[in-house]
Protein backbone atom coordinates (compact mmCIF):
# COMPACT_ATOMS: atom_id res chain seq x y z
CA UNK A 1 0.00 0.00 0.00
CA UNK A 2 2.80 2.04 0.46
CA UNK A 3 6.60 2.09 -0.94
CA UNK A 4 8.87 5.20 -0.50
CA UNK A 5 12.29 5.07 -2.48
CA UNK A 6 15.15 7.69 -0.87
CA UNK A 7 12.57 9.87 -0.43
CA UNK A 8 14.49 13.19 0.98
CA UNK A 9 13.26 16.81 2.59
CA UNK A 10 15.07 19.67 3.46
CA UNK A 11 14.25 22.94 4.91
CA UNK A 12 16.15 26.37 5.18
CA UNK A 13 16.00 28.33 8.34
CA UNK A 14 17.72 31.83 9.12
CA UNK A 15 19.80 32.38 12.16
CA UNK A 16 20.77 35.93 12.38
CA UNK A 17 22.56 36.86 9.00
CA UNK A 18 23.03 33.11 8.38
CA UNK A 19 20.92 30.78 6.19
CA UNK A 20 20.88 27.43 7.15
CA UNK A 21 19.78 24.17 5.31
CA UNK A 22 18.50 21.16 7.48
CA UNK A 23 17.58 17.87 6.46
CA UNK A 24 15.14 16.78 7.81
CA UNK A 25 14.25 13.45 5.99
CA UNK A 26 17.13 12.12 4.35
CA UNK A 27 16.38 9.03 2.06
CA UNK A 28 13.82 6.81 3.53
CA UNK A 29 12.98 4.12 1.79
CA UNK A 30 9.72 2.19 2.89
CA UNK A 31 7.42 -0.73 2.29
CA UNK A 32 4.18 -1.05 3.98
CA UNK A 33 2.08 -3.91 3.06
CA UNK A 34 -2.26 -3.90 2.82
CA UNK A 35 -4.24 -4.01 6.19
CA UNK A 36 -1.13 -3.48 8.78
CA UNK A 37 -0.94 -1.11 11.33
CA UNK A 38 2.85 0.36 10.70
CA UNK A 39 4.47 2.41 12.93
CA UNK A 40 6.98 4.89 12.89
CA UNK A 41 8.80 5.27 16.12
CA UNK A 42 11.49 7.70 17.27
CA UNK A 43 11.65 10.66 19.18
CA UNK A 44 10.43 14.43 18.63
CA UNK A 45 12.53 15.85 15.78
CA UNK A 46 13.05 12.81 14.29
CA UNK A 47 11.69 13.27 10.74
CA UNK A 48 8.64 11.47 11.55
CA UNK A 49 6.35 14.30 10.87
CA UNK A 50 8.14 15.49 8.05
CA UNK A 51 7.83 12.13 6.12
CA UNK A 52 4.09 11.46 7.06
CA UNK A 53 3.04 14.79 5.57
CA UNK A 54 4.78 14.46 2.24
CA UNK A 55 3.43 11.07 2.29
CA UNK A 56 -0.51 12.71 2.64
CA UNK A 57 0.70 15.50 0.19
CA UNK A 58 0.79 18.37 2.27
CA UNK A 59 4.63 18.86 1.38
CA UNK A 60 6.50 18.73 -1.55
CA UNK A 61 9.56 15.49 -1.43
CA UNK A 62 13.13 17.32 -2.71
CA UNK A 63 13.83 13.77 -4.04
CA UNK A 64 12.58 10.56 -4.15
CA UNK A 65 9.48 8.71 -5.20
CA UNK A 66 6.49 6.94 -3.63
CA UNK A 67 3.83 4.90 -4.67
CA UNK A 68 0.54 5.64 -1.66
CA UNK A 69 -2.61 2.94 -2.58
CA UNK A 70 -0.99 2.59 -6.13
CA UNK A 71 -1.01 6.20 -7.14
CA UNK A 72 2.36 7.62 -7.83
CA UNK A 73 3.01 10.82 -5.42
CA UNK A 74 4.81 13.10 -7.44
CA UNK A 75 3.17 12.52 -10.31
CA UNK A 76 -0.63 12.51 -9.62
CA UNK A 77 -0.96 13.84 -5.37
CA UNK A 78 -4.83 14.49 -6.03
CA UNK A 79 -5.36 10.84 -6.91
CA UNK A 80 -3.00 9.94 -3.66
CA UNK A 81 -5.26 12.59 -1.75
CA UNK A 82 -8.62 10.71 -2.67
CA UNK A 83 -7.34 7.48 -1.34
CA UNK A 84 -6.02 8.05 2.01
CA UNK A 85 -6.89 10.00 5.20
CA UNK A 86 -5.07 11.91 7.93
CA UNK A 87 -5.62 13.26 11.17
CA UNK A 88 -2.87 15.55 12.21
CA UNK A 89 -1.33 16.09 15.54
CA UNK A 90 -3.16 19.15 16.52
CA UNK A 91 -6.62 18.33 15.54
CA UNK A 92 -9.06 19.22 13.06
CA UNK A 93 -12.61 20.24 14.91
CA UNK A 94 -14.28 23.35 15.36
CA UNK A 95 -15.43 24.41 18.87
CA UNK A 96 -18.89 25.88 17.30
CA UNK A 97 -19.90 22.61 15.05
CA UNK A 98 -21.17 19.53 16.45
CA UNK A 99 -19.99 16.10 16.04
CA UNK A 100 -22.64 14.92 12.86
CA UNK A 101 -22.06 18.62 11.17
CA UNK A 102 -18.51 18.26 11.13
CA UNK A 103 -18.76 14.41 9.70
CA UNK A 104 -21.60 15.36 7.14
CA UNK A 105 -19.41 18.40 6.03
CA UNK A 106 -16.36 16.34 5.21
CA UNK A 107 -18.34 13.69 3.62
CA UNK A 108 -20.10 16.29 1.25
CA UNK A 109 -16.57 17.86 0.68
CA UNK A 110 -15.33 14.82 -0.86
CA UNK A 111 -18.19 14.76 -2.89
CA UNK A 112 -20.25 12.21 -1.21
CA UNK A 113 -24.44 12.70 -1.67
CA UNK A 114 -26.38 14.68 0.84
CA UNK A 115 -28.30 11.24 1.72
CA UNK A 116 -25.40 8.82 1.85
CA UNK A 117 -23.19 11.81 4.00
CA UNK A 118 -25.78 11.61 7.09
CA UNK A 119 -25.90 7.89 6.80
CA UNK A 120 -21.91 7.90 6.54
CA UNK A 121 -21.92 10.67 9.48
CA UNK A 122 -24.22 8.46 11.63
CA UNK A 123 -22.43 4.91 11.13
CA UNK A 124 -19.09 6.34 12.39
CA UNK A 125 -21.06 7.80 15.23
CA UNK A 126 -22.06 4.90 16.43
CA UNK A 127 -18.34 2.86 15.54
CA UNK A 128 -16.85 5.43 17.38
CA UNK A 129 -19.40 5.41 20.11
CA UNK A 130 -20.34 9.14 19.87
CA UNK A 131 -24.36 9.03 19.14
CA UNK A 132 -24.64 10.49 22.60
CA UNK A 133 -22.45 13.28 21.89
CA UNK A 134 -23.41 14.12 18.15
CA UNK A 135 -25.37 16.92 18.53
CA UNK A 136 -23.16 18.63 21.05
CA UNK A 137 -20.50 21.31 20.19
CA UNK A 138 -17.08 20.08 19.82
CA UNK A 139 -16.17 22.66 22.57
CA UNK A 140 -17.66 20.17 25.45
CA UNK A 141 -16.27 17.18 24.08
CA UNK A 142 -12.95 15.37 26.58
CA UNK A 143 -9.58 14.83 24.90
CA UNK A 144 -10.47 11.45 24.14
CA UNK A 145 -13.80 12.05 22.87
CA UNK A 146 -12.41 14.90 20.31
CA UNK A 147 -9.84 12.51 19.15
CA UNK A 148 -12.04 10.21 18.38
CA UNK A 149 -14.50 13.03 16.32
CA UNK A 150 -10.83 13.60 14.48
CA UNK A 151 -10.66 10.02 13.84
CA UNK A 152 -14.02 9.51 12.25
CA UNK A 153 -13.38 12.88 10.15
CA UNK A 154 -9.98 11.34 8.62
CA UNK A 155 -11.99 7.97 7.28
CA UNK A 156 -15.56 8.99 6.84
CA UNK A 157 -14.78 8.65 3.02
CA UNK A 158 -13.58 5.05 3.78
CA UNK A 159 -9.92 5.75 2.27
CA UNK A 160 -7.64 2.47 1.40
CA UNK A 161 -4.93 3.92 4.08
CA UNK A 162 -4.78 6.63 7.31
CA UNK A 163 -2.35 8.60 8.51
CA UNK A 164 -2.64 9.21 12.34
CA UNK A 165 -0.12 11.58 13.46
CA UNK A 166 0.66 10.93 17.49
CA UNK A 167 -2.77 9.85 17.51
CA UNK A 168 -3.18 9.72 21.21
CA UNK A 169 -0.36 12.58 22.41
CA UNK A 170 -2.03 14.22 25.29
CA UNK A 171 -5.09 11.78 26.91
CA UNK A 172 -5.15 9.74 29.42
CA UNK A 173 -4.56 6.28 30.17
CA UNK A 174 -8.02 5.30 29.62
CA UNK A 175 -8.43 7.22 26.55
CA UNK A 176 -5.22 6.15 25.38
CA UNK A 177 -6.64 2.08 25.80
CA UNK A 178 -9.97 2.96 24.22
CA UNK A 179 -7.94 4.67 20.96
CA UNK A 180 -5.65 2.05 20.56
CA UNK A 181 -9.43 -0.03 20.46
CA UNK A 182 -10.55 2.19 17.94
CA UNK A 183 -7.27 1.61 15.40
CA UNK A 184 -7.38 -2.15 15.84
CA UNK A 185 -10.62 -1.86 14.56
CA UNK A 186 -10.06 -0.01 11.48
CA UNK A 187 -7.29 -2.94 10.89
CA UNK A 188 -9.96 -5.52 11.35
CA UNK A 189 -11.99 -3.24 8.98
CA UNK A 190 -9.54 -3.57 6.14
CA UNK A 191 -7.74 -0.78 6.70
CA UNK A 192 -4.22 -0.09 6.17
CA UNK A 193 -2.98 2.49 9.18
CA UNK A 194 0.12 4.42 9.23
CA UNK A 195 1.18 6.18 12.98
CA UNK A 196 3.53 8.36 14.13
CA UNK A 197 4.57 8.07 17.84
CA UNK A 198 7.36 8.42 20.77
CA UNK A 199 5.83 6.22 23.21
CA UNK A 200 7.33 2.76 23.09
CA UNK A 201 4.65 0.90 24.87
CA UNK A 202 1.99 2.34 22.18
CA UNK A 203 4.44 1.29 19.02
CA UNK A 204 4.81 -2.58 20.73
CA UNK A 205 1.33 -3.31 21.40
CA UNK A 206 -0.33 -1.33 18.05
CA UNK A 207 1.94 -2.40 15.46
CA UNK A 208 2.49 -5.08 12.89
CA UNK A 209 5.44 -3.46 11.91
CA UNK A 210 7.39 -0.82 12.94
CA UNK A 211 10.42 1.92 11.77
CA UNK A 212 12.31 3.23 14.28
CA UNK A 213 13.53 6.75 12.80
CA UNK A 214 16.30 9.03 14.27
CA UNK A 215 17.98 12.52 12.52
CA UNK A 216 16.00 11.92 9.84
CA UNK A 217 16.56 8.24 8.52
CA UNK A 218 15.48 4.99 9.29
CA UNK A 219 17.56 3.46 12.07
CA UNK A 220 16.10 -0.29 11.92
CA UNK A 221 12.27 -2.13 10.39
CA UNK A 222 10.83 -4.72 11.47
CA UNK A 223 7.99 -6.60 13.78
CA UNK A 224 8.89 -5.64 17.44
CA UNK A 225 9.10 -8.87 18.20
CA UNK A 226 12.29 -8.95 15.47
CA UNK A 227 13.76 -6.02 16.47
CA UNK A 228 13.71 -7.29 20.57
CA UNK A 229 15.43 -10.41 18.87
CA UNK A 230 18.53 -8.44 17.54
CA UNK A 231 19.74 -8.03 20.92
CA UNK A 232 20.07 -11.34 22.26
CA UNK A 233 19.83 -12.29 26.08
CA UNK A 234 18.94 -10.04 29.04
CA UNK A 235 19.87 -6.44 30.28
CA UNK A 236 21.26 -5.58 33.00
CA UNK A 237 20.82 -1.97 34.46
CA UNK A 238 23.50 -1.39 37.05
CA UNK A 239 23.20 1.99 38.98
CA UNK A 240 26.13 3.55 40.47
CA UNK A 241 26.96 7.08 41.74
CA UNK A 242 28.63 8.60 38.74
CA UNK A 243 32.40 8.88 40.04
CA UNK A 244 32.00 5.30 40.43
CA UNK A 245 30.70 4.67 36.58
CA UNK A 246 33.80 4.93 34.35
CA UNK A 247 35.72 2.38 37.16
CA UNK A 248 32.62 -0.04 36.85
CA UNK A 249 32.24 -0.12 33.61
CA UNK A 250 36.13 -1.00 32.95
CA UNK A 251 35.94 -4.00 35.55
CA UNK A 252 32.87 -5.05 34.20
CA UNK A 253 33.31 -4.71 29.99
CA UNK A 254 36.58 -7.37 30.73
CA UNK A 255 33.71 -9.98 32.18
CA UNK A 256 33.68 -12.95 30.50
CA UNK A 257 29.61 -12.98 30.70
CA UNK A 258 29.06 -9.81 29.31
CA UNK A 259 28.22 -9.35 25.59
CA UNK A 260 28.37 -5.64 25.27
CA UNK A 261 28.41 -2.94 27.71
CA UNK A 262 27.06 1.09 27.66
CA UNK A 263 27.33 3.72 30.09
CA UNK A 264 24.94 6.52 30.87
CA UNK A 265 23.49 8.95 32.94
CA UNK A 266 21.78 6.33 35.28
CA UNK A 267 24.62 3.80 35.70
CA UNK A 268 26.21 0.82 33.87
CA UNK A 269 23.30 -1.23 30.92
CA UNK A 270 24.77 -4.55 30.54
CA UNK A 271 23.79 -7.05 27.43
CA UNK A 272 24.46 -10.54 28.79
CA UNK A 273 23.17 -14.25 27.79
CA UNK A 274 21.63 -14.88 31.55
CA UNK A 275 20.64 -12.25 33.68
CA UNK A 276 20.00 -14.21 36.63
CA UNK A 277 23.69 -16.08 36.68
CA UNK A 278 25.33 -12.99 35.64
CA UNK A 279 23.63 -10.82 38.64
CA UNK A 280 25.79 -12.51 41.53
CA UNK A 281 28.91 -12.29 39.51
CA UNK A 282 28.11 -8.57 39.08
CA UNK A 283 27.28 -8.19 42.68
CA UNK A 284 31.00 -10.41 43.36
CA UNK A 285 32.72 -8.22 41.22
CA UNK A 286 31.50 -4.85 42.17
CA UNK A 287 31.78 -5.26 45.91
CA UNK A 288 35.50 -6.54 45.77
CA UNK A 289 36.28 -3.40 43.86
CA UNK A 290 34.48 -1.29 46.95
CA UNK A 291 32.11 0.35 44.47
CA UNK A 292 28.72 0.90 46.23
CA UNK A 293 26.04 0.23 44.18
CA UNK A 294 22.87 2.01 44.33
CA UNK A 295 20.25 -0.32 42.27
CA UNK A 296 20.42 -3.61 40.15
CA UNK A 297 17.55 -4.50 37.87
CA UNK A 298 16.94 -7.18 35.19
CA UNK A 299 14.77 -7.12 32.16
CA UNK A 300 14.51 -8.58 28.88
CA UNK A 301 15.28 -6.30 25.37
CA UNK A 302 12.73 -3.76 24.86
CA UNK A 303 12.06 -1.45 21.83
CA UNK A 304 14.21 1.17 24.03
CA UNK A 305 16.93 -1.13 24.09
CA UNK A 306 16.86 -1.35 20.30
CA UNK A 307 16.70 2.51 20.00
CA UNK A 308 19.89 2.13 22.17
CA UNK A 309 21.29 -0.23 20.35
CA UNK A 310 20.93 1.41 16.76
CA UNK A 311 21.20 5.21 17.68
CA UNK A 312 23.73 5.24 20.71
CA UNK A 313 20.81 6.89 23.31
CA UNK A 314 17.61 5.67 24.76
CA UNK A 315 14.21 7.15 22.94
CA UNK A 316 12.81 7.58 27.25
CA UNK A 317 15.74 9.93 28.01
CA UNK A 318 15.33 11.59 24.03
Amino acid sequence: MIETRGLRKSFRSRAGRETKTVDAVRGVDLKVAEGEIFGFLGPNGAGKTTTLRMLATLIEPDGGEATIAGADLRKDPAEVRRRIGYVAQGGSTWDESTAREELVLHARLYGIGKAEAHRRAARALDAFQLTEYADRKCKTYSGGQRRRVEIALGIIHEPKIVFLDEPTTGLDPQSRAHMWDEIRRLRADGMTVFITTHYLDEADALCDRIAIMDHGEVAAEGTPAELKREISGDVVLVGLDTAATPQAATLLDAEPYVNKLETGDEGVRLYVEDGATAIPQVLRRLDHAGLDLRSIELHRPSLDDVFLTKTGRSLRES
